[in-house]
């Protein structure tokens, strides 16, 4: 039986695609990397009266403008954690110990797990937009006719209030956690404020609070790492920047949880 052209041609399509969005992967990760690795040495000449400011502003975007939303979020995020965790351990007589599970699960995943996704979903979206739009508009073409670098200029001043906040919302998303599971302890499990605290003061770490702001400060650097380069490679006009911002988003999320798992692994096993 012979086979025809058409049938050999099938799978080497398949193969070929296969490579090719790997090659555009790992394209897109470089480019991200280098885009990272220059705001990073653009860091020090941020530390003039007129860039400050700028980066002032980005930290007020960040950090400010998110709180309402992240404290809601941070406080269900406690409650929830507080009430399934309680439910289980009542069946052993041990609810009192929902302290330190809500305290030492809010530090080191929860609070700056939680933290980067609301910011990814909103600033971060916001950051590709934006620059999507000057890179289809050719406002970023215009920045390097004046001679000025796009990546100092625009980069820079949202990867430093990224690095900055991250940290400080997270021990804000990790305060009000162990609030929330405290008042869920208090009216819904009979365990008082003092014992909650008391257990949670007991059995968590530093190593547990260190590891969480560090996790933090590695996902801001993803999601402006992200989020820039998507919006400096945005193409085609209002669709490209509507995929920069699509992309975004999915890629800090894949991102954060492939190395929030990996730097617990690293830090605890």
């Amino acid at each position: 039986m012979s086979v025809q052209p058409q049938q050999l041609g099938e799978p080497l399509n398949v193969f070929g695609r296969m490579g090719r969005t790997v090659i555009t992967t790992l394209h897109g990760a470089g480019q991200g990397g280098m885009i990272l690795a220059q705001a990073i040495f653009f860091i020090p000449s941020m530390f003039t009266p007129r860039r400050m400011h700028n980066v002032l502003f980005h930290m007020y975007l960040t950090g400010i403008k998110s709180l309402g939303v992240i404290t809601v979020v941070a406080m269900f995020t406690g409650m929830i954690l507080a009430l399934q965790t309680g439910l289980e351990l009542r069946r052993f007589n041990q609810e009192v110990n929902i302290g330190t599970a809500v305290t030492v699960v809010m530090m080191r995943e929860m609070g700056p797990f939680m933290t980067a996704l609301i910011i990814a979903a909103s600033v971060g979206s916001s950051i590709g937009a934006q620059l999507g739009t000057m890179k289809v508009s050719e406002e970023i073409d215009a920045l390097e006719i004046m001679s000025i670098n796009p990546v100092r200029f625009l980069v820079t001043p949202r990867l430093v209030a990224l690095m900055v906040m991250l940290p400080i919302l997270t021990i804000y998303t990790n305060i009000l956690g162990s609030v929330g599971g405290a008042i869920v302890g208090k009216t819904q499990l009979g365990v008082s404020f003092r014992a909650f605290f008391d257990n949670a003061q007991l059995y968590a770490a530093n190593k547990d609070l260190y590891v969480g702001l560090f996790k933090a400060f590695l996902f801001g650097n993803i999601i402006a790492a992200v989020a820039c380069h998507q919006g400096l490679t945005a193409q085609h006009g209002a669709v490209g920047v509507g995929l920069a911002t699509r992309r975004t988003v999915i890629l800090s999320f894949l991102i954060i949880l492939v190395v929030g798992y990996m730097t617990t692994r690293l830090f605890y096993v």
